[in-house]
């Protein structure tokens, strides 16, 4: 079994009585267990400038970021298992944001856009496909989340 630590440090530097009216700053750090601390706050289409911090990583950029990234990091290993050698591999990975049939809001698809270059032989369409669909398969993020996760191939 293995252990995640994410450290969420935010700190009130409102008066109170603005606390309670919701004017107040919900910037904060996020720290992980490898010693990286990244900027986070809201994003500001969910709480409006001055209270969120356009220029910081928002919690659905992250949950995007994170199944862009395990799709990569499986990907890169199915590719190698069956001889592929992966020269580059850019994904623009977009999510959206709606309100499921439950009335909730939701990061509901994301959608990842893999652009891939392979270092002498590169697999046909069909083989791509299948290796991208055993990486989705394997991938611990997409394999956490409810959120329907589509790969767009070039």
């Amino acid at each position: 079994m293995s252990h995640y630590i994410a450290t969420i440090d935010w700190t009130l530097t409102a008066p109170p009585e603005d606390f309670l009216k919701g004017r107040y700053s919900r910037a904060h750090t996020v720290a992980f267990d490898g010693g990286v601390t990244i900027p986070g706050s809201p994003s500001p289409s969910v709480v409006p400038v001055p209270w969120s911090d356009p220029s910081a990583v928002d919690p659905e950029e992250m949950l995007v970021a994170a199944l862009s990234n395990c799709h990569m990091l499986t990907f890169l290993h199915k590719a190698r298992e069956v001889g592929f050698v992966v020269a580059s591999y850019r994904d623009e990975a977009r999510g959206v944001m709606r309100k499921t049939p439950e009335g909730r809001i939701a990061v509901t698809r994301v959608t990842l856009r893999p652009l891939i270059v392979f270092s002498g032989a590169a697999p046909d369409a069909a083989a791509l496909e299948a290796l991208h669909h055993a990486a989705h398969e394997d991938c611990f993020i997409a394999n956490s989340v409810t959120t329907e996760v589509v790969v767009e191939t070039p």
